[in-house]
């Protein structure tokens, strides 16, 4: 008899151990029947949030069944979002964005993309070698009327980071003459001296200072920095509410398996490699970008984007612009409070 009454309080010990671990694991029910989410994105790291909670079966346990449609850039995946053919973008803070927000487009920021590095970041200003040997470029302000290659036109990502660095020596984008050029093309461009320093990330940095053709100028100009983001569709956001906090949570659980030492687990490395076009040895080798664990969407740093880019006229309004319209916190918000602060 002792043996039944304790076989019998085993087995509800495992059962109850069985639901409560369940309980922790899943922070909301997961839908059912499952949801469609389709995802346009640029394949690259910064990204990398999803790529891990569609590897490791984060959207799945939630009851979503998200499908990634790669694109050329954000402007493409913003059309497609206006259509109504997809309901995330992962998309780069763009010139062009923020002019499209100020005329009502119906989009708003939900959660983080990977964040700059608060030191030791990819992007970096070189100078060309021989101006820097002989004293002619030392400093930021030496860059004024010099002729500045960057991988992005005007109102580009590129040229927000350039302007911030031009901030720090007194300039603006105009003092300078920027050329737009292939981030695989600016290497050459230093070599023939036809531009006299660049804004580079790498491994494009490090091919540079190995063949001795640059030096490093500045760096760490946006420490924390987001210039990626993921941007819900109005029709996700207000018609289908649940589905956008399943989907923001699984990111925010992703973001807490890539910390540290994980960020590089080979578990994430083999959903890396899955959605983009690299390697793991060049994955290892870059910078290492961070992934907030509380999907704080840096509102203040948004900010800074618009206000750059309209005081560089690349956007086609003149006062600044409510972040109202730009960013929704509340699924990362919920999601932060289900899973508990980091």
């Amino acid at each position: 008899m002792k043996r039944l009454v304790a076989g019998l309080a085993a087995a509800a010990l495992a059962v109850f151990g069985m639901f409560s671990t369940s309980s922790a694991q899943t922070a909301l029910p997961p839908l059912d029947p499952p949801q469609k989410v389709i995802v346009a994105y640029v394949p690259i790291i910064k990204f990398a949030n999803a790529y891990v909670a569609a590897d490791r079966g984060l959207f799945k346990k939630y009851g979503l069944d998200v499908e990634f449609e790669r694109v050329k850039s954000g402007t493409e995946a913003i059309a497609f979002i206006q259509k109504g053919s997809v309901d995330v973008g992962g998309i780069a803070i763009v010139a062009s964005l923020w002019s499209a927000w100020s005329r009502g487009m119906d989009i708003r920021v939900i959660a983080p993309g990977g964040l700059d590095p608060m030191q030791d970041g990819p992007t970096k200003v070189v100078a060309r070698k021989d101006l820097f040997d002989s004293g002619a470029i030392k400093t930021i302000a030496d860059l004024r009327r010099r002729r500045v290659a960057m991988a992005g036109g005007p109102g580009s990502g590129a040229e927000y980071l350039l302007a911030k660095t031009m901030e720090k020596g007194g300039l603006t984008i105009r003092d300078v003459d920027a050329i737009n050029l292939g981030n695989a093309d600016i290497a050459a461009a230093l070599l023939a001296k036809s531009v006299d320093a660049a804004l580079t990330a790498s491994p494009y940095t490090e091919q540079i200072l190995a063949a001795g053709t640059g030096e490093v100028l500045a760096k760490d100009m946006t420490p924390g920095l987001m210039t990626v983001a993921f941007i819900g569709s109005g029709k996700l956001i207000k018609e289908r509410p649940e589905v956008a906090e399943r989907f923001v949570l699984a990111l925010g659980e992703a973001a807490r398996l890539m910390q540290g030492g994980d960020l590089f687990s080979q578990a994430n490395i083999d959903a890396y490699m899955k959605y983009t076009n690299t390697t793991e040895q060049a994955l290892r080798e870059t910078s290492k970008i961070s992934f907030d664990p509380n999907l704080d969407i840096p509102v203040a740093g948004l900010a800074d984007i618009e206000r750059v880019h309209r005081e560089n006229g690349r956007v086609d309004y003149d006062d600044p612009l409510d972040m109202a319209k730009v960013v929704d916190r509340s699924f990362a918000e919920k999601a932060v409070k289900l899973l508990g602060a980091k």
